[in-house]
């Protein structure tokens, strides 16, 4: 028996001799529900019938993400809208038709990278998630990641970018920086839907690209 076994023994004694004989073990929520040994597929699946939130109620289509599973890029946005929630694929609106072209711009194809979103409902009328929504959504996030193992994490807009980064920070104050998720380099720069609301944000979008391309291609 080695020392840290000792220690463990010596304590249940004592925790006996305290208050009883018997020792209640509270199953650990994490290790029974993590899901740790499922595929990328699996966890779609789980995804799809999940039943967390009251999104679940109102979407069509739960939108866990699309591309190439080993891709190096991993691009966040905010949560499906409605045409994402329609198809169940992500970025295929206006928005995404936007993004394919500023992969395309730095000789990518929505094929070599992975797209997700910190949601994998739509909100209503597209508001902005909120708080308890994020947090029952983000450990499928969490695990995406991990199974996708990324060398760069793109954080498009202010809500992936808050929600990963832990920070109350504007978005014009988090560019141009390289943070460090968990091991996994991110940088944040504008969603494409705020590119199409305000094109003069499309320069210092195009700048952030431009970084992508040099440093991670």
């Amino acid at each position: 028996m080695d020392d840290l076994q000792r220690k463990a023994a010596r304590y249940l004694r004592q925790q006996g001799d305290l208050f009883s004989e018997e020792y209640y073990f509270e199953e650990n929520p994490i290790a029974s529900d993590a899901g740790e040994h499922l595929s990328l597929d699996e966890w779609r699946e789980r995804v799809e019938n999940c039943t967390k939130c009251p999104l679940s109620q109102t979407r069509t289509k739960a939108v866990f993400g699309g591309g190439d599973p080993q891709a190096d890029l991993l691009f966040i946005g905010e949560a499906p809208g409605e045409q994402e929630d329609l198809q169940g694929v992500p970025f295929v609106g206006r928005a995404g038709k936007l993004l394919d072209k500023i992969l395309a711009a730095i000789e990518l194809r929505r094929e070599d990278v992975y797209i997700a979103n910190i949601l994998k409902c739509r909100p209503p009328k597209n508001r902005t998630p909120h708080a308890d929504e994020i947090e029952q959504c983000e450990p499928y996030l969490q695990r995406q990641i991990e199974l996708i193992q990324p060398k760069l994490i793109i954080c498009l807009g202010l809500t992936a970018a808050k929600t990963l980064l832990r920070v109350e920070y504007t978005l014009r104050q988090m560019r141009g920086e390289v943070y460090n998720y968990h091991g996994v380099d991110l940088i944040v720069t504008y969603h494409p839907a705020a590119l199409l609301r305000n094109p003069n944000l499309k320069k210092a979008a195009w700048e952030d690209f431009q970084k992508v391309q040099e440093y991670y291609l």
